[in-house]
């Protein structure tokens, strides 16, 4: 709930909807008590705004779809201890509870003269938006008790841990239902995903090892790069990059961590045209290495089909930061204009410290 507000309806491990609303306590505790001071006014305005931005989550989260709610972030959890060490039952939030917690920072009118049990310092500055974000939910949805459960949908890195168990990574099906959203060419996302990792295996060669967790997670996440490269089509064919781009640096996805969606992000902004604006991103060997697979797959696959990968050879060197590819004659006489498309895309690395090659047998 810092930034935004996340409700997931779903039984077991299966979601059925899922939703991001741009509403959060750091933003409303700025927008509504600016100068740190809790008042009813403020409140009421709070609440309001709030409601306003979370309306439709009323039809698509009726009361009538649901049997428990969850409650999963630092607002959530903060409320629940504040709760729990003034004596109301331990891991929950109640519509009582809220009332009582509100009447308290009412009468303290500021963080300063706060005294409760159970509020962390880092928390202090946002309690008055997270507490009117949280009613208005509460109101919205007409939730009566909230269990606070452990740990936050956002932790990434958890995610890593579970899926090397074998257990199903949610952000692959964050990644589906974005693409789903978005209208996405599903075949063509697959057929780029196929080609990109083909060349960074070529690329990589025996950097990592075949069955090094690292490896696993560096392909996943260029499948995920993939998958929706192309969100901002629909906003506009020829700049769709950077739509898509700022599409997913201004999103939620429960089960990635900021700077996950950010090089997921870069990647994608970097798939095609020039590469200045990724400066400081291709420090970073490793990503290079992934854009790189990014951008000759989406070249390969340019005319929508499945490319023809047997008169090509990939090379490069990370330290040395050079890269080359090796087309044959035939090769490039049977595909004239993708071969073309891969000589231009020699000039695109020239302005960084890559070096990279186009070579015809």
């Amino acid at each position: 709930m810092g930034r935004s507000t996340e409700m997931i309806l779903g039984k077991n491990e299966t979601a059925s909807t899922l939703e991001s609303y741009r509403v959060g306590s750091v933003g409303w505790s700025m927008k509504y008590f600016p100068n740190g001071l809790w008042t009813a006014s403020a409140f009421k305005a709070a609440e309001i705004g709030a409601k306003a931005v979370l309306d439709e989550a009323q039809i698509l989260f009726s009361k009538d779809q649901w049997g428990r709610c969850y409650g999963s972030s630092g607002t959530v959890g903060a409320v629940a201890d504040i709760l729990s060490a003034a004596g109301w039952p331990e891991g929950q939030v109640t519509r009582d509870g809220l009332a009582w917690l509100k009447e308290r920072l009412l009468k303290a009118q500021k963080m300063d003269n706060l005294r409760l049990e159970g509020v962390k310092e880092d928390r202090r500055p946002v309690i008055g938006g997270g507490l009117a974000v949280l009613q208005a939910v509460f109101d919205l949805l007409q939730i009566n008790e909230m269990h606070a459960a452990q740990g936050a949908l956002r932790h990434g890195a958890l995610y890593d841990l579970i899926d090397r168990e074998g257990t199903h990574d949610v952000r692959s099906s964050m990644v589906d239902s974005l693409a789903q959203r978005f209208g996405i060419d599903k075949l063509q996302a697959d057929r780029v995903s196929k080609t990109a990792q083909t060349v960074l295996a070529s690329l990589m060669g025996d950097a990592i090892g075949d069955h090094d967790v690292d490896r696993q997670r560096l392909f996943k996440k260029l499948h995920w790069a993939c998958q929706v490269h192309e969100t901002g089509m629909r906003i506009s064919h020829s700049d769709y990059h950077k739509h898509g781009a700022y599409i997913l640096d201004n999103t939620d996805l429960p089960g990635f961590t900021l700077d996950e969606l950010h090089r997921l992000s870069q990647l994608v902004l970097g798939h095609r045209g020039k590469l200045r604006k990724l400066e400081s991103e291709l420090e970073d060997n490793t990503f290079v290495q992934q854009l790189m697979a990014l951008r000759l797959a989406v070249i390969l696959c340019h005319a929508r089909r499945d490319p023809d990968l047997s008169g090509l050879q990939f090379e490069c060197n990370a330290a040395r930061r050079t890269a080359q590819v090796n087309i044959s004659a035939e090769w490039a006489e049977l595909w004239p204009q993708s071969a073309h498309l891969l000589r231009e895309e020699k000039s695109a690395w020239q302005k960084t410290d890559w070096t990279f090659g186009v070579h015809l047998d």
